[in-house]
């Protein structure tokens, strides 16, 4: 027995680790000696080795993809084969029904969420989940559901997972009684969804825990504000009860269940096992522009009802697109209707705003029900491959897709290297495809009207046409090269905030205390101002090339932290406008952020790495000099390197020099 240390604070009833670490539900405050003891029998989770259970990259996915008509394999690394789950499909580009297909009910068989009809016998295995993670679906025969070749659709993948997500079907039985069936869920549903599946007329039914799960409910099918009760009579951490006058249990009626946990502080998610990725709440409508959630994480699934008045169920995700500030793609549930546009939400490090006045969102005093996912992913990266790609670009090609990046990018950095008219342009996810700043000036951020500058797909992104001439699609003769960064934990995190006027914090979710911060006015003219590890009193600008100043109104002499940094009164950070923060770290292994001085002879710079450094950007702190980049796309190589500037000005790329070269574990200044 391991010594416990008893208080108003701390536990008495500790739960000790299982013998099985991948389902191990150990909780509680322990003793400091008890990691090393259960570590050494082997019987201690390891944060270095946490099990994929525990990261919603592995539980969830969202997942946008073009039909082909014939098989098409979507790898988003979802093991639905082994663990069960259920996958929904949009067509987001014309009217069609949702389809969802799960594996109690098979892949023969799909549901419609905005019908009452029965579920459609398809006649064969139309979705297959695979053995490597993600599903296969065939050609639907033209009819535009969920394969149809050439059209856009939207997938969202939910993993069976205990205080996730569970699945279960059941049939009445026709006794006089309530019907009670078994879950896995773990925790009492957060919200419990039910549709009777073998014959037409019957409604989907929702109950939410803000609701109260056994006194009212509404109807996935259609957008009629809540009813009375009950159709869930009881429901546990392993249970959930149907009401037989309800009509729940009547004989021989097949019935398919969907249950969403709730987490309150207690999910047991991420590499530390305390961090949740679940919530489903409420909220009051008022009308506003600036209607605050705090979920305690930033989601990636949003869907909202009002459940007082009559409105369609909503629902948002961050692949389609949550902008701050600019329009956000929508579909809803109830309905066939394609994805639309509108700047209805926006999210935040620890929850979502509501930025209009909406029936389906926010309208005064109207309560809403809403079910959030957590963003990841939640795992720091291992490679650089996975959260960094430089991509070389040759000219003239409109619309180009570039694909084989290995991830979904997040931020994305334009360098035209042959024309100076273009300066150095950054895209983000956050903001959306149509707004850029750019590195190397202050002017306010630009607003493309019609095409996207860059979509930001599965595996790459998608340059518009480039017919105002922004430099992303560059024009015959010139080249460019794209750096496409990921957000991911000890990396890069990336947060839009609106300015207070005063000193204030702002959350973020890098994970570990920031080392590189660049802040920039969105709808100022204003400069870059840069926070380095140094000193919270100094600062740099990344559109300039002056050394490094104090002046405690920016970062108010306070030193980031693992969740918030600080800023000043200063209107280049934190004024009555709205502001973009890229934060970087040092990930082992992946990444450096750090410092060294010069010697006038060749200095090697250890970064950690086993295969040499892919980007490098240096700045010179103590006297002027410009910010520059080298790439292993244009070439680190023993002689002459390519290098452009990220500010000030625009120039062309200098390729007569030889300032660094290559080293396997970082890289050497000559």
């Amino acid at each position: 027995m391991t010594e416990r240390f008893l208080g108003s604070i701390i536990t008495s009833t500790p739960v000790e680790p299982s013998a099985n670490l991948e389902n191990s539900s150990a909780s509680g405050v322990w003793n400091i000696h008890d990691p090393l003891i259960f570590g050494q029998a082997e019987d201690w989770p390891d944060p270095t080795v946490a099990s994929p259970d525990k990261f919603v990259e592995n539980l969830f996915s969202c997942f946008a993809y073009t039909g082909t008509g014939s098989n098409l394999d979507i790898d988003n690394g979802i093991d639905i084969l082994n663990k069960g789950g259920l996958t929904w499909f949009k067509r987001r580009d014309a009217t069609s029904d949702h389809q969802l297909f799960d594996t109690e009910r098979t892949g023969r068989y799909r549901i419609e969420s905005n019908t009452t009809d029965a579920q459609v016998d398809e006649g064969a295995v139309v979705w297959t989940p695979l053995s490597d993670g993600g599903f296969r679906v065939t050609g639907d025969g033209g009819a535009n559901i969920y394969n149809s070749s050439g059209h856009s659709y939207i997938s969202w993948t939910f993993r069976k997972q205990p205080k996730f997500f569970d699945v279960v079907t059941y049939s009445g039985d026709g006794l006089v009684q309530d019907k009670t069936i078994s879950h896995n869920l773990g925790a009492t549903p957060g919200m419990v969804v039910v549709k009777r599946t073998d014959t037409n007329g019957y409604n989907w039914y929702v109950c939410h825990r803000s609701l109260g799960l056994t006194s009212k409910y509404l109807n996935w099918d259609n957008a009629n504000a809540q009813a009375n009760g009950p159709i869930v009579s009881a429901a546990d951490a392993s249970t959930v009860s149907f009401s037989r006058n309800s009509g729940f249990n009547n004989s021989g009626q097949d019935f398919v269940v969907y249950l969403f946990a709730h987490n309150d502080g207690d999910g047991g998610f991420g590499s530390t096992g305390d961090q949740d990725i679940i919530k489903c709440g409420s909220y009051t409508g008022d009308g506003s522009s600036s209607n605050a959630i705090t979920l305690g994480f930033e989601p990636q699934w949003i869907m909202i009802k009002n459940a007082t008045a009559s409105a369609n169920w909503i629902l948002f995700d961050n692949v389609r697109g949550i902008h701050t500030g600019a329009d956000d793609n929508y579909m809803f549930v109830d309905t066939t209707a394609a994805g639309a546009d509108g700047e209805l939400i926006e999210v935040t490090a620890d929850g979502f705003r509501l930025t209009a006045n909406n029936s389906t969102t926010n309208n005064s005093s109207q309560t809403y029900i809403y079910i959030a996912i957590r963003r990841g992913p939640m795992k720091a990266p291992t490679a650089g491959t996975q959260v960094f790609f430089p991509d070389l670009i040759t000219a003239n090609q409109s619309g180009i897709t570039a694909t084989g990046i290995g991830f979904s990018p997040d931020v994305i950095i334009n360098l035209v290297r042959s024309n100076a008219n273009y300066g150095q342009q950054i895209c983000s996810r956050i903001t959306g495809p149509k707004k850029q700043l750019f590195t190397n000036y202050f002017s306010a951020e630009a607003t493309t009207n019609g095409t996207a500058l860059v979509s930001f797909d599965m595996d790459g992104y998608t340059l518009g046409s480039d017919s105002a001439g922004t430099g992303w699609n560059a024009y015959s003769g010139y080249t460019s090269v794209k750096h496409c960064f990921k957000r991911a934990p000890g990396f890069l995190d990336v947060v839009a905030y609106a300015g207070t006027g005063s000193a204030t914090t702002v959350s973020h979710n890098l994970g570990v205390t920031p080392e590189l911060i660049l802040i920039k006015g969105r709808n100022v003219t204003a400069e870059w101002v840069v926070f380095s590890r140094n000193d919270a009193t100094d600062h740099l600008h990344l559109n300039a090339g002056d050394a490094t100043a104090d002046e405690d109104r920016f970062f108010n002499d306070t030193a980031p932290t693992s969740s918030v940094f600080t800023v000043g009164d200063r209107a280049e950070v934190n004024g009555s406008y709205n502001y973009i923060a890229f934060l970087f770290a040092t990930v082992a292994g992946v990444s450096k952020v750090g410092t060294y001085s010069g010697t006038g002879n060749d200095i090697n710079v250890d970064c950690g790495f086993t295969s040499g450094a892919r980007f490098i950007l240096i700045k010179r702190t103590d006297s002027s000099g410009d910010w520059y980049v080298w790439d292993s796309a244009r070439g680190i190589v023993d002689g002459n390197d390519p290098y452009m500037l990220y500010g000030p000005g625009a120039a062309v790329e200098v390729t007569n020099t030889d300032y660094i070269d290559p080293l396997s574990s970082g890289f050497t200044i000559t």
